[in-house]
């Protein structure tokens, strides 16, 4: 769907009557339908005009509270805000935090999965290089550091990969058993494999003797 067809979707069907809010509250709204317009259709297929008509309000109001598109664009598109609460709480509270953020019915229809908004860009590159400045600002460097044990960037890492992957699988791909599963045992598995992250790896013989592996022929 081009931009144009999005800006006529906007003015016929999803152009909603405007009525008196406060600046945050409308500040949210923006956020919320950008991240809906640039999930689904991409940098390039969505205009400013498309994000202020589906809120109701004057394209000049989106300029006014963010500068530009680009500028709208990096602020839904930061993956790091999301994360970033993670950060405040006690490491043991860090399987519930995970939880609470993935539990729940997944809603189809509902907003797109916040990396889909940065890889259907169309400049990519930079905006996958934003990405990966969040997640290591977040997860590699402030979230590892917290952590007891060797290999913490990439047990801190392997984390944001388990965690994003299971919600683009709830709420986009949607196979049949991770969406029937019930809350229970869904977070039965989560908890798991969180808590096995977040504590430093046991060796195994092979490691603890420096990985040196019997002559063949040796008893």
């Amino acid at each position: 769907m081009t931009g144009v067809e999005n800006g006529e979707a906007a003015q016929t069907g999803t152009r909603r009557p405007a009525h008196k809010r406060s600046a945050s509250a409308t500040r949210t709204a923006l956020r919320a339908a950008a991240a809906f317009r640039f999930g689904k259709y991409g940098y390039e297929g969505t205009s400013v005009r498309d994000i202020a008509g589906d809120v109701g309000v004057d394209a000049a109001l989106v300029y006014r509270y963010f500068g530009s598109k680009e500028a709208l664009f990096n602020d839904v598109s930061g993956t790091g805000k999301i994360f970033e609460p993670l950060l405040d709480e006690p490491v043991e509270a860090i399987p519930d935090w995970f939880c609470a953020l993935l539990m729940g019915p997944p809603r189809e229809g509902g907003f797109p999965h916040p990396v889909l908004s940065v890889l259907r860009s169309s400049g990519r590159d930079e905006a996958v290089a934003r990405l990966r400045a969040d997640f290591t600002d977040v997860f590699s460097r402030r979230l590892a550091a917290r952590l007891d044990g060797p290999d913490a960037d990439l047990r801190a890492e392997l984390l944001a990969a388990w965690m994003l992957g299971t919600s683009l699988m709830r709420t986009e791909i949607r196979p049949p058993a991770l969406v029937s599963a019930p809350d229970a045992t869904l977070e039965r598995y989560l908890r798991a494999g969180i808590e096995v992250l977040l504590g430093p790896a046991p060796q195994d013989d092979d490691s603890a003797a420096g990985g040196q592996e019997p002559a063949v022929g040796d008893d």
